[in-house]
């Protein structure tokens, strides 16, 4: 597919409000806009449809619970899990991982070790942290190629008889490489470890399956999603979680209780603790079938395409450096000599150009790259040439004004 095809394939902005305007919104990584159908199915739950679910009798309630759990089934379906019970509605990728470490993790003792990326998000290293903190056990951080990318041979000569955990960006939220699960999980696994997998970069843009892929945790976040904030996913290997406690208490994800003995309800209510976030979960439905109604392939395409164009107009200016892959998802971080990308940032945001500037929430990776931050620009399926365009002017206008040599 040639890049003018490929950038002619969407045309958006108009199913979004919040692009209303002329706004080049460039910061889709970090969250991303939502369609009005989002929009409108969270209104419907919070206006004529509202009630409760999985406690009234009352047929409002019934229905709401019905639409709750369809919505789990829609997840399910869109990242190939085999069913939806094993799909576990937390408040985005963060709480997933903690879920992981406060539930599973409990298990893990001194001396065992866990291997994470030197590209991870702090979402993917602190809760890991903190549970070697806990266990005694040990984490260790995989190297980088030259190019930004996880340096899988690498990882998979770290893993040793005591990892009992490997866990990977599955598209790096600040490079925008992408790894090869597959690979990854078979190795985990012939070692005796298991995988888990932060996908909240992949799942807007690429075609998930749970078999495929072979990993054995999956996380990701509604908001990243063209979803709404506070709902996120969790999904684990049926056998997992029937393993797993419960790492919270309260309504819901009890079976009985008494003074003297609680039981507990079979995963994946065993970890959804208190009334749930059900305009969440049913807003994130809804930006589950727009995505689909599109078409993962498409919305790739697309953004790969702005990609390629953002990196040829770049590479030629001599201040600038691209920092990850040539074939980065979605995602180009850059810096400018002698210009601090937050400088670079509110520059941009004057002629309408909203980026990332900062750590990304990736400091140890910045660390690496001898940066104190880079500036981002993310691109969505509504992201368009112009966009590019308006982020390549802006930057010049940021030359001229720093006396930055193009």
């Amino acid at each position: 597919m040639s890049v003018t095809t490929a950038l002619a394939l969407l045309d958006l902005k108009g199913d979004f409000p919040g692009l209303a305007g002329d706004w080049a919104y460039l910061d889709t990584a970090a969250t991303s806009q939502k369609p009005q159908a989002v929009i409108d199915a969270i209104a419907r739950v919070y206006g004529p449809d509202y009630a409760t679910v999985h406690r009234g009798v009352y047929e409002r309630s019934a229905t709401m619970t019905l639409r709750f759990e369809e919505a789990r089934a829609t997840v399910a379906r869109f990242i190939g899990a085999a069913s939806p019970d094993e799909v576990v509605f937390v408040r985005g990728a963060t709480e997933g991982i903690n879920l992981v470490a406060q539930s599973w993790g409990q298990r893990l003792k001194a001396g065992d070790r866990i291997l994470i990326s030197a590209l991870e998000h702090h979402s993917n290293i602190v809760p890991w942290q903190m549970l070697c903190e806990r266990s005694g056990a040990v984490l260790d951080v995989a190297p980088l190629t030259d190019d930004g990318r996880i340096d899988e041979d690498a990882l998979i000569g770290l893993i040793r008889p005591e990892t009992r955990l490997v866990s990977i960006a599955h598209v790096s939220n600040v490079l925008g490489g992408t790894a090869n699960v597959r690979r990854l999980a078979d190795a985990a696994h012939a070692a005796g470890a298991l995988l888990l997998v932060d996908g909240c970069q992949a799942a807007p843009r690429l075609t998930l399956d749970m078999e495929q892929l072979g990993c054995d945790f999956y996380v990701l976040s509604g908001h990243k999603l063209y979803g709404p904030t506070g709902i996120g996913v969790l999904w684990a290997r049926a056998e997992l979680l029937e393993s797993m406690p419960p790492w919270q208490g309260g309504g819901a994800m009890i079976e009985t209780v008494t003074f003297e003995r609680t039981t507990f309800a079979p995963p994946p209510g065993r970890f959804e603790a208190g009334t749930p976030h059900i305009e969440g979960v049913i807003g994130l439905a809804a930006a589950i079938d727009y995505v689909e109604a599109i078409g993962l392939d498409r919305i790739h395409a697309h953004e790969a395409a702005l990609v390629r164009q953002a990196r040829e107009a770049l590479a030629g200016i001599n201040s600038i450096r691209l920092w990850g892959p040539d074939d980065s998802a979605g995602i180009l971080s850059f810096t400018m000599q002698g210009v601090h990308p937050h400088d670079i940032g509110t520059i941009l945001d004057e002629a309408g150009v909203a980026i990332r500037a900062g750590h990304h929430c990736a400091q140890p990776l910045m660390n690496l790259l001898g940066v104190p931050a880079t500036a981002r620009a993310s691109f969505g399926l509504y992201s368009s040439p112009r966009d590019v365009d308006r982020l390549v002017d802006g930057l010049a206008r940021v030359s001229r004004i720093f006396g930055v040599a193009a």
